[in-house]
């Protein structure tokens, strides 16, 4: 494990350098004020007048006029080329939580390479917020209440067994991988939902609506 650069008890904000609306970084904002920029995000942190509180990334996107704007101690250079920039921040962050925005939307390589993040350092508690959807790993025993017909998807990135309860379609000790048999676009029957997972490769994908929902339900699996 990678020591960490930013180590917060409060939530923070991870800006990516894909499609990013004002709006999606104020939502994010609201709930995590501390701002950490992956490498060339830190240009769109600027162009919506707010200087990250941290630049983390091998800098291959940034340009001088972008670096000239931030203070250098907020700079932390990271050359390793075998990782992303997603990878690279949120491997060397340690918060309560994390809101990942700029992360979606873009060429479906850099997505995909997200979600393998996600799963890489399922340690730590981040919720990726895009235009749609928010998406988050599935720790073992979580519960979280969503009101009646809420589409609820669960995506196992790898080989897995899942029980979950709360759904229309609901399964006991199910065999889940991407090869095989995954869980896309169930619905909530309102009230408490329950997946109990034997991995912690399984991402649970909501509507974007549900943000406080799931940062709600997250809370009790944040580690000190």
């Amino acid at each position: 494990m990678n020591t960490p650069i930013v180590h917060n008890n409060c939530p923070v904000s991870l800006l990516g350098g894909g499609a990013c609306q004002k709006e999606a970084l104020e939502l994010a904002l609201k709930h995590a004020p501390i701002l950490v920029a992956a490498d060339g995000a830190a240009a769109v942190a600027l162009k919506y007048a707010r200087v990250p509180d941290f630049v983390i990334g091998d800098f291959d996107s940034l340009d001088e006029g972008t670096i000239a704007q931030i203070p250098p101690e907020r700079m932390f250079r990271i050359s390793e080329q075998d990782n992303t920039d997603f990878h690279k921040c949120l491997s060397r962050i340690k918060a309560s939580l994390v809101l990942a925005v700029g992360f979606t939307g873009g060429r479906i390589d850099h997505e995909l390479a997200v979600y393998h993040g996600l799963v890489m350092n399922a340690h730590q508690v981040c919720i990726v917020i895009g235009a749609v959807d928010i998406c988050f790993v599935v720790p073992d025993g979580f519960t979280i209440d969503l009101p009646q017909g809420t589409r609820v998807s669960l995506f196992p990135m790898g080989a897995t067994k899942a029980s979950v309860t709360g759904l229309k379609w609901s399964f006991e000790d199910m065999a889940l991988a991407p090869d095989q048999k995954i869980g896309t676009s169930n619905m909530a029957v309102g009230g408490g939902v329950r997946i109990e997972t034997s991995k912690s490769n399984l991402l649970c994908i909501l509507p974007v609506e549900c943000l406080d929902h799931a940062m709600s339900a997250l809370k009790s699996f944040v580690r000190a």
